[in-house]
């Protein structure tokens, strides 16, 4: 596996060649010289993620009738302004 860095700028002036990069490694990207992002071929992304599922099943919450919440009962009560 190849990492390779690239500034935002290089990045910009060359995105087919960060692209390319991707396919043996993953690509630092940095901004004013600090790691900003990481560019990664879609299969690396799912290997690392383990995550081979469609939109709905990435947005729906697993285990969401596992989770107790009962939050205390709040009294409002309505009062008149005091304006004086």
């Amino acid at each position: 596996m190849t990492i390779t860095t690239v500034s935002s700028r290089e990045l910009n002036q060359d995105v087919t060649g960060a692209k390319k990069a991707a396919k043996s490694g993953p690509v630092f990207i940095t901004d004013r010289g600090k790691p900003a992002h990481v560019l990664l071929s879609f299969e690396e992304y799912q290997r690392l993620t383990k995550q081979r599922r469609n939109i709905a099943d990435a947005l729906a919450m697993p285990g969401v009738a596992d989770i107790e919440f009962e939050p205390q009962r709040m009294m409002i009560e309505i009062r008149s302004a005091d304006f004086s």
